[in-house]
C-alpha cells in the first residue's frame, strides 16, 4: 500500500451528447418494481432503500437509456482487503455483532453479497507484526505462521459460512528474507523491505505458492488468483519486495509450470501496481512486456492494478494492446491525506468501479475492511501505513459502535446489484457531463444499473429494457443502484 496521491481525484469528462428527441410515451405496468438504493454526498441518503414502479418500455423519452445489444466481461465481484488488522478488529467483537456485520457484507440473501476479497500471503503493513509462511530458510520449513492461524484463517471460516462463493485473490508483500538478494541480482538482501528474487530461489517460491494455496483450499478457501508480488515497484513498505518486469516474467514462467503440475487452476494476475509505473520508464508497459513473452503469457490470466499513481486511462491502453487478457483492481486506500466522505464516494465510484469495468475490469477489491479509530492495529514498523482508513471503522472502546466511510458505500452500491456472474452490457442514449452509469445483466437475467451524478443537477434516466423501463430522477452528488426484472 503506498499513500503518495490522492485515490479520490476528480477525472475530466467530455463534451455533452445531445438527448434523443421526442416524448414520453410509458405506462405504468401496475405492481411490477425495481429496487433502488441512493447514497449522497451530504449523507442525507444513505444506502436508502426505495421502490419505483416498472413501466413498459419507453419509446420517445429524451432520457431513455437503451441497450446496444453489446456484451461485454463478466463480472467476479467486489469487496475489501480481509487483513490480519481486520481479522483482529472484528475477533474483538461479540459473537452476535460480528455475525451480523459479516452477513450484511457477504450474504447473497440478507446483505451486500460482498463475492471478492483479497488476502495477503503473509505479512503487510498491517498484519502486526512482520513474517512470511516460511521464515527458517529451507522450503521444508513451511508452515502457517501465528498471526494467520489466530486471525485469518478464523475469520475466513466465519466468511466462508455465510457465503461459500467468496472468492479471494492472494498476494505477498515479500518473499521470505532468506530467498532474496539485492535488487542488481547479486548478494544476499536478508530485509523485510527491498532487494529481489533471488534466481536460485525461484523453484522454491513456485512451491512457497503451492503449498500456501493448498493449505488455504484445504481449509475450504478457494484461492481465486494472485498476484506474484504486491507493488512490485516499491521498495519502501514496511514489508516490500521489487520484482521488475523482467523478473516476475521469468518467474511466473516457473510458477505457472509448478500449479500446473499441483493440480491448482488458480489465475496468475501480473504487476498488482499503479497505473502510472510509479514513474520509472524502465517499467512502463509492465503487463504488456510480459504478454510479449510466448511462454509467460501462456500462464498469465491478466494484469491487477492500484491508483495511488497515474489514471484509470491506462486500461485503455492495456486492453487495447491485450484484449485477451484480463484486468482486476486489487487496491486502493482512504487515510488522513485525502479524505472527505462526499469527495471519495462520487470520486472512487466513478474511478475505481465505474472507470475501470469501462476497459473491461472483472472485479474491485479495496484495501482494509476494517480499522479502528487509531487506524490500526498497524505494523510497527518503518513504511507502514499510520494514517489509513479501513472500509469501516470500529471503536476499540466498546468493540460495537462501527462508523461506515464511503468505501463501505462504494462496495454496497457494486455488490447488491451486480452480482457474480454479471455481464456488462452496451448502452446508448441519454448523457450528460459528469453523469456516470453502466448497465449489468445478472445470471438470473435481472437488470442492474450504478449511477454516479456529479453533474451539479438533479439527472433523470429512464433504462430501457425488452419489455420495461425504469425512470428515475438520481440526486446530484449521489450514487445510485437500481436492480429489476424485466
Amino acid at each position: 500500500m503506498c499513500c503518495t496521491s490522492c485515490g479520490c481525484q476528480s477525472e475530466g469528462s467530455g463534451d455533452d451528447p445531445k438527448p434523443e428527441p421526442g416524448t414520453d410515451t410509458t405506462t405504468v405496468v401496475t405492481g411490477e418494481t425495481a429496487s433502488v438504493w441512493v447514497t449522497t454526498a451530504d449523507k442525507t441518503k444513505l444506502f436508502a432503500s426505495e421502490k419505483v414502479e416498472l413501466k413498459k418500455a419507453a419509446t420517445m423519452s429524451p432520457n431513455a437509456v437503451r441497450l446496444t445489444g453489446e456484451e461485454y466481461q463478466t463480472i467476479d465481484g467486489f469487496g475489501a482487503a480481509i487483513t490480519v488488522s481486520s481479522c483482529y478488529n472484528l475477533m474483538k467483537m461479540s459473537n452476535s455483532d460480528r455475525t451480523a456485520f459479516l452477513k450484511n457484507i457477504f450474504s447473497a440473501t440478507e446483505g451486500l453479497g460482498s463475492s471478492l476479497i483479497r488476502v495477503c500471503i503473509g505479512g503487510s503493513d498491517f498484519s502486526i507484526e512482520r513474517y512470511t509462511w516460511c521464515d527458517k530458510a529451507g522450503i521444508e520449513n513451511f508452515g502457517i505462521p501465528e498471526y494467520d492461524e489466530k486471525y485469518l484463517i478464523p475469520m475466513l471460516k466465519e466468511i466462508y459460512a455465510i457465503n461459500p462463493n467468496v472468492k479471494i485473490i492472494g498476494s505477498p508483500w515479500t518473499a521470505p528474507q532468506w530467498m532474496k538478494v539485492n535488487a542488481n541480482g547479486t548478494g544476499s538482501h536478508y530485509s523485510w523491505t527491498g532487494g529481489t528474487l533471488g534466481k536460485d530461489y525461484y523453484d522454491d517460491y513456485a512451491q512457497y505458492f503451492v503449498k500456501w494455496i493448498q493449505y488455504m483450499q484445504a481449509q475450504g478457501f478457494d484461492i481465486y488468483a494472485v498476484t506474484p508480488q504486491n507493488e512490485p515497484l516499491n521498495a519502501g513498505n514496511s514489508m516490500s519486495m521489487l520484482m521488475y518486469w523482467d523478473v516476475e516474467k521469468d518467474f511466473i514462467k516457473v510458477l505457472g509450470p509448478a500449479l500446473k503440475a499441483a493440480g491448482l487452476d488458480t489465475k496468475i494476475l501480473v504487476f498488482d501496481h499503479n497505473y502510472n509505473y510509479d514513474n520509472v520508464d524502465s517499467q512502463k508497459d509492465y503487463p504488456l512486456n510480459i504478454y510479449a513473452d510466448a511462454k509467460a503469457s501462456e500462464y498469465c490470466a491478466g494484469s491487477a492494478w492500484h491508483n495511488y499513481g497515474g489514471s484509470y486511462s491506462e486500461l485503455a491502453h492495456i486492453s487495447e494492446m491485450a484484449p485477451d487478457k484480463e484486468i482486476y483492481f486489487t487496491e486502493a486506500s482512504i487515510g488522513t491525506w485525502n479524505y472527505s466522505f462526499a469527495g471519495c464516494l462520487i470520486n472512487d465510484m466513478r474511478d475505481i468501479f465505474l472507470g475501470p469495468m469501462s476497459y473491461g475490469c472483472k472485479g474491485v477489491t479495496l484495501w482494509n475492511l476494517m480499522l479502528d479509530e487509531n487506524k490500526g492495529p498497524y505494523t510497527n514498523a518503518s513504511g507502514s501505513c499510520t494514517t489509513c482508513y479501513g472500509a469501516v471503522t470500529i471503536a476499540s472502546s466498546n468493540y460495537s459502535t462501527i462508523d461506515y466511510y464511503s468505501q463501505y458505500y462504494n462496495i454496497a452500491h457494486s455488490s447488491k446489484v451486480i452480482r457474480p456472474g454479471a455481464v456488462r452490457l452496451g448502452t446508448r442514449g441519454y448523457s450528460h457531463s459528469d453523469l456516470f452509469y453502466q448497465v449489468f445483466r445478472n445470471a438470473d437475467g435481472s437488470y442492474a444499473a450504478v449511477i454516479v451524478n456529479d453533474s451539479g443537477s438533479e439527472q433523470e434516466l429512464v433504462f430501457v429494457t425488452e419489455n420495461h423501463s425504469v425512470r428515475y430522477k438520481t440526486p446530484n452528488d449521489a450514487i445510485v443502484s437500481i436492480l429489476w426484472k424485466d
